[in-house]
């Protein structure tokens, strides 16, 4: 398992579009993907989990990933999240 805490760099967050565009990162990949914020914990693969965090720009989470893809899906997810639109 590995678990990084990252800042989110989208200027709009992980709202509407970002945040169907992470989910959809996150299902490339066999492992289990969560995010944590504010003590919440959601599926990264659930759209409704994912909008529920109420991600903003700026906002610190935490990325939790489990299985055999799981260094391949930490950097694919870590990128998305990082990267400046």
């Amino acid at each position: 398992m590995i678990e990084k805490q990252v800042t989110v760099q989208l200027k709009t967050g992980l709202q509407a579009r970002p945040a169907a565009l992470f989910v959809q990162e996150a299902n490339r990949y066999n492992s289990e993907v969560f995010v944590e914020k504010d003590g919440k914990r959601v599926n990264a693969k659930s759209i409704m989990g994912i909008m529920s965090l109420a991600i903003g720009s700026g906002v610190d989470i935490t990325i939790s990933v489990s299985g055999h893809d799981e260094e391949e899906a930490m950097k694919g997810l870590e990128a998305f999240i990082t990267e400046r639109d």
